[in-house]
């Protein structure tokens, strides 16, 4: 049976009306369709550009029970699209449920032997190795290729660059030639100009950016998801950390700094996203709660959701909320901009043109 909602759209608030025909929205009426949603708000699903699904809350890979349960908390809350960062398994088989969000993956983190999380990336043994890695998880990802920029060197006891400028360039125009945009994991200041004068398309985290690399960004078109949330768990790790001072002093001034300087970038004009980094220290379902933290470095509540919402999609090429696109909506009755306790409980979740 044809579905119907109608409501206000965002980000313009005008009325919107479609109809649900095989998992499609139409502008055109249908006879005898089922009214399911009116009179409230009506916006694209959720994006998380920055989720784990398949990463265990030890840090390790989660199986397949857990996998599912990730996936499943992420849609209640209306994420209806998900890009997967880097995850340790493979997840194409929820694909197969029409109950799960859709999922643009990355592959495989890639990071030198020894410099990140155990049995999270592919070990790249000689950076001369990194371009045809690159190439490799490009062939199988879903338009992505996630890099590992920095991570604690044990031998200075602080953040430190995993590859050197040139590998990078050489890394990063192997993707673009295999038709896939890069983005990498960076916390801290070092790895910042390789990875964005070698073109890379998105910076993870960010917290080290500084205003010369903030220009280079906003020059090059590099986006940025900071994922805020995440960031207020720098002084935990910190504590964590004691035996190695300097990485912790740095940690802890990089919390001080970050949001200053994630504020200055958006000022300046570098695109930025919503992703939570669920998965690992975070626990899956918190989108509305980085839009919230958005929020809180200057952005508008209409900015703050499109950064998870339509403009997260247009970037991502999803399409949003038009006639002939995929029928993932949510329907709330209070409008989703109030904050997170609205923006978490959406009142109607249609994913594939089904009610969830």
């Amino acid at each position: 049976m044809a579905l119907h909602v109608c409501g206000r759209g965002l980000p313009d608030g005008d009325p919107v009306e479609f109809w649900i025909v095989d998992g499609v929205l139409s502008t055109e009426p249908v006879s005898g369709a089922d009214t399911v949603f009116s009179g409230g708000w009506i916006i694209p699903g959720l994006v998380d550009a920055h989720c784990h699904v398949g990463i265990a809350a030890s840090g390790g890979p989660a199986d397949q029970a857990e996998t599912l349960r990730q996936a499943q908390t992420e849609r209640d809350v209306g994420v209806l699209l998900l890009r997967d960062a880097g995850s340790p398994v493979d997840t194409r088989a929820l694909d197969d449920r029409p109950d799960l969000p859709r999922i643009i993956r990355a592959g495989r983190h890639l990071a030198k032997t020894k410099r990140y999380i155990p049995g999270l990336a592919l070990d790249v043994d000689d950076e001369a190795q990194l371009p045809d890695a690159v190439a490799a998880q490009a062939r199988s990802g879903d338009g992505w290729v996630k890099l590992v920029g920095d991570w604690i060197d044990r031998d200075t006891g602080d953040l430190a660059p995993l590859f050197g400028d040139d590998v990078l360039k050489a890394a990063v125009d192997a993707a673009h030639t295999h038709g896939a945009r890069v983005t990498a994991h960076v916390f801290g200041e070092d790895a910042l100009p390789g990875l964005v004068n070698a073109g890379i398309d998105c910076i993870e985290h960010g917290t080290g950016i500084t205003d010369d690399i903030i220009e280079a960004m906003r020059a090059n078109g590099t986006a940025l998801v900071p994922t805020l949330i995440n960031i207020d768990n720098f002084p935990g790790i910190a504590d964590a950390a004691a035996k190695y001072p300097l990485f912790a002093a740095h940690l802890r001034a990089l919390h001080a700094t970050g949001g200053p300087r994630i504020a200055a970038a958006r000022e300046a004009g570098v695109p930025i996203y919503a992703g939570t980094d669920a998965g690992g220290m975070i626990a899956h379902g918190r989108i509305a709660d980085e839009v919230a933290a958005l929020a809180g470095i200057g952005m508008s509540p209409t900015e703050a959701l499109g950064a998870a919402c339509w403009a997260a999609r247009e970037w991502l090429g999803a399409p949003g909320l038009a006639h002939g696109a995929p029928a993932d909506l949510l329907c709330f009755t209070a409008d989703p901009r109030q904050g997170p306790d609205v923006l978490s409980r959406p009142d109607l979740v249609l994913l594939r043109g089904r009610v969830c």
